[in-house]
């Protein structure tokens, strides 16, 4: 970074930066790790020295801190994806369950942008498609932040909702599903050739609640990738060059994405991944009536704090969900 002409070019030096940035992010927690255990040591051997009930108090609380962050440490050697340092874009698709899946999925939506505010990562609305009734049909974000597809990757599938519906004028209890689906942010440097004839490119005015050129212009912009099907929106910017810029890119992660679960799915000899966001395909309940629980069922890992999950305290379901993947 020092040699001359490096800020030359700004996408080789973006490139560089970044790669720094992600080897930084391996190697600090290792050393603020190595530097508590050897204060550690030095304590134990004053306390060993003088064992007074203060120097007996800072080893303790130096023995803690040096707990955390081995146990943070260790959960990072988890994240040891090729894309996993990569911010991330996560959509919510609403399924089976008429309005109540819909208004599920804006639940989720806002589930996820409060736990990665807590993460201390960078929220943006890429595209949001509203539901006649209540909530959304779909919707996506992106997530900036360094590990933020590591540890979104355990979100994906489909999510299902247990509730007195709001929607039902008997106010029964009604099921309803949505999907999850995460893909990592990649650089524009990186080898996904999209053709141009593989593509079709679709724009029409953006929604929202208007403005000097929101509504009175085709700035949004849809991808339809012909040979897979896979389909993007974008609608966050006023420009639609920008806008056909981020769908590209979130194209190429979604590309990628499914070539990675292609080949798990090959090495696990499975037939192929269950699509339908409907009954049975579910990876977590989250039950609202006639008891209190969310239960990943890829885990067992349970909880009985449903308003903390759906405020964004999910990173416990995380957490196991990645160490299960591990130990497997």
């Amino acid at each position: 970074m020092a040699a001359d002409g490096f800020w030359g070019n700004p996408d080789s030096a973006r490139a560089v930066v970044d790669e720094l940035k992600q080897i930084k992010a391996r190697l600090d927690p290792l050393t603020a790790t190595e530097r508590l255990l050897e204060e550690l040591d030095v304590m134990l051997e004053l306390v060993a020295e003088d064992e007074t009930p203060a120097n007996v108090a800072d080893a303790a609380a130096l023995a803690e801190r040096a707990a955390a962050s081995m146990t943070e440490l260790e959960f990072h050697v988890m994240l040891d994806g090729e894309y996993d340092a990569c911010s991330a874009f996560l959509s919510v698709q609403a399924g089976a369950g008429g309005t109540d899946s819909c208004d599920w999925a804006a639940m989720l939506l806002r589930m996820y942008a409060r736990w990665a505010e807590r993460q201390g990562f960078e929220v943006e609305v890429v595209d949001r498609l509203e539901a006649e009734e209540a909530g959304i049909r779909s919707a996506t974000l992106l997530i900036k932040g360094q590990w933020a597809y590591g540890y979104l990757r355990a979100e994906m599938g489909v999510h299902r909702l247990v509730r007195l519906s709001r929607f039902d004028a008997q106010h029964r209890r009604q099921t309803a599903f949505a999907a999850v689906e995460v893909s990592p942010d990649l650089e524009d440097s990186e080898p996904i050739e999209i053709r141009p004839e593989d593509l079709r490119v679709d724009t029409y005015r953006s929604g929202g609640a208007g403005g000097q050129h929101v509504n009175k212009t085709d700035s949004a912009v849809r991808l339809t990738h012909l040979p897979t099907g896979l389909v993007v929106a974008c609608q966050s910017e006023r420009s639609q060059h920008k806008n056909r810029h981020t769908a590209m890119k979130m194209l190429q992660a979604k590309l990628v994405a499914r070539q990675a679960t292609e080949r798990e799915a090959k090495l696990a000899g499975l037939q192929g991944e269950q699509t339908d966001i409907g009954f049975g395909h579910q990876i977590r309940s989250y039950v609202l009536h006639p008891y209190q629980m969310v239960k990943d069922h890829r885990t067992d890992h349970e909880t009985g704090n449903t308003a903390a999950v759906l405020d964004g305290d999910i990173q416990p379901f995380i957490e196991t969900y990645l160490r299960s993947r591990r130990k497997s």
